[in-house]
């Protein structure tokens, strides 16, 4: 009997311990996240002023200027995060597809705000 005592009370115990370890596990997952997305959240907000400083060399680039500012949206109205990945990944396309616009426009890439914006990016 007090074998039994004794195997309950070990399993009881490891239980616990585990438990415990599962829920810091899990909080330093979610600070993890949420570091993650403040970082996400920084480069969704250059991506205005980098969007106005493009529009005033690249006035026929609309098409890829508006793709940019549609994913900035979706990427600010995620609510889960399997939607801020997918909409991150989609705003990274269109930023790189807009770096590569901006190739063929030497007075930006000449334009230091433009150079400081994609830095940051």
């Amino acid at each position: 009997m007090i074998i039994l005592i004794v195997v309950i009370v070990l399993l009881v115990l490891l239980t616990v311990s585990y438990q415990n370890k599962f829920v810091k596990l899990h909080e330093r997952v979610k600070n993890s996240w949420s570091q993650i997305d403040v970082q996400l959240q920084k480069r969704v907000d250059l991506i205005p002023n980098l969007v106005e400083t493009v529009k005033g060399y690249a006035t026929h680039e609309k098409e890829t200027l508006d793709a940019v500012i549609s994913a900035r949206t979706r990427y600010t109205t995620a609510s889960t995060v399997d939607e801020k990945m997918k909409a991150s990944g989609e705003l990274s396309g269109l930023l790189s597809r807009l770096m590569v616009v901006s190739e063929s426009y030497p007075d930006l890439k000449a334009n230091t705000n433009f150079m400081d914006l994609q830095k940051q990016l």
